[in-house]
């Protein structure tokens, strides 16, 4: 894999091929870099803490280790919704959150795939507006031209901008 880290600002978005993480939320397909999950849990039970940042679902106990649960939805624009057993949470690499344990719910992980370069088409800051920040790219994940009706787009998420984000607040 020739991916390098996207903490720098053109790193993956500009490699020949990268390996993601695929996952849906709200019926949208969206993925994130393979490199930065540590695991994907089944759903379990989540404590609200009082007086949380609005992003802050929660937290769950991992066997022994306190978790943090990021509300993705919040970074989104998605409308909130409540949590079922059949969500999944995918717990982050602790370097991602500046050395905190942290994961976020996802209605459904479906699949680890490569991309190449040619199948992104990338954002443009400014175009987009300013929700847009939190998006590397969009994924074609289509094969070809004749498989028009199998073709999906994927939202490329940057988790790394996201986490800076939440520490700025």
């Amino acid at each position: 894999m020739t991916a390098e880290s996207s903490s720098n600002a053109g790193g993956v978005a500009r490699a020949e091929s990268a390996e993601v993480l695929e996952f849906s939320l709200e019926n949208e397909h969206y993925a994130l870099d393979i490199n930065i999950v540590r695991e994907i849990v089944e759903m379990m039970p989540i404590t609200v803490i009082p007086r949380a940042p609005v992003h802050i679902t929660g937290v769950i106990n991992l066997r022994g280790e306190i978790v943090n649960i990021v509300n993705l939805n919040t970074f989104l624009k998605l409308p909130d919704r409540p949590i079922t057993k059949d969500q999944k949470i995918i717990v982050l690499m602790a370097d991602v959150a500046n050395g905190n344990n942290v994961g976020v719910i996802v209605d459904n992980v479906s699949s680890v795939s490569e991309i190449s370069a040619s199948q992104i088409d990338y954002m443009t800051e400014g175009l987009a507006g300013n929700e847009s920040r939190y998006i590397k790219g969009i994924i074609n994940s289509g094969q070809g031209s004749q498989e028009k009706e199998n073709k999906s787009l994927i939202i490329w998420l940057d988790i790394h901008k996201m986490f800076k984000d939440i520490e700025k607040t």
